[in-house]
């Protein structure tokens, strides 16, 4: 097994993917050293709990030591969020099953928990309600950029950094999920339709 030497042509993401779909734990630990730390901050801002993001980062690169060999090259930041922001989502969806096994095991009363934030309303509605569903339907390179520009609050030049395209490609990627979005918006929940 060759280990991976971060010199030359090797020093990009997708040769760290590659070596570590060959089994180089080294290469791993570049790619954790890279990318943890951008992906710990947009993870947490859609989860508050530390405890669930360090869990979720490390099921993140779990994952791709798993499934690197199924990269198909280029810019990897778009790729590991994907892997992480399914692994929040299925980090909540285990969360809130666990949470509604604890309220039917107990039926005595205790004090109510505390309600979620604003934001965490607004995140949840987002991966799970009309516009989780919406933004579900439109294509994954305009979802990826509304994520990152509106969820995660990036800029147009961060945006284009994390996701390897050029900022004009950004702008009108967004605004074309825009307009898509509310398409199926209008699809889902159409204004004046019955519930």
């Amino acid at each position: 097994m060759r280990l991976f030497r971060p010199t030359g042509a090797d020093h990009d993401d997708a040769a760290l993917l590659r070596a570590v779909a060959k089994g180089d734990a080294e290469a791993l630990g570049v790619l954790y050293d890279r990318h943890a730390g951008w992906l710990h901050a947009r993870l947490t801002r859609r989860c508050a709990d530390p405890e669930t993001v360090r869990e979720v980062l490390q099921d993140t690169f779990v994952t791709v030591w798993r499934s690197a060999g199924t990269h198909r090259g280029g810019e990897a930041g778009g790729w590991l969020w994907v892997i992480a922001g399914r692994r929040l989502v299925d980090a909540r969806r285990a969360q809130a099953r666990a949470e509604r096994a604890d309220e039917r095991g107990r039926r005595d009363h205790e004090p109510a928990a505390v309600a979620p934030s604003a934001e965490e309303r607004v995140l949840a509605g987002l991966e799970f309600g009309d516009v989780g569903a919406a933004l579900d339907r439109i294509s994954p390179e305009l979802r990826e950029v509304l994520r990152a520009t509106v969820v995660d609050g990036l800029t147009t030049r961060e945006t284009a950094r994390l996701l390897g395209i050029p900022e004009g490609t950004v702008k009108t990627r967004a605004m074309r999920a825009r307009r898509e979005l509310r398409l199926e918006l209008g699809r889902i929940a159409p204004l004046g339709g019955t519930a």
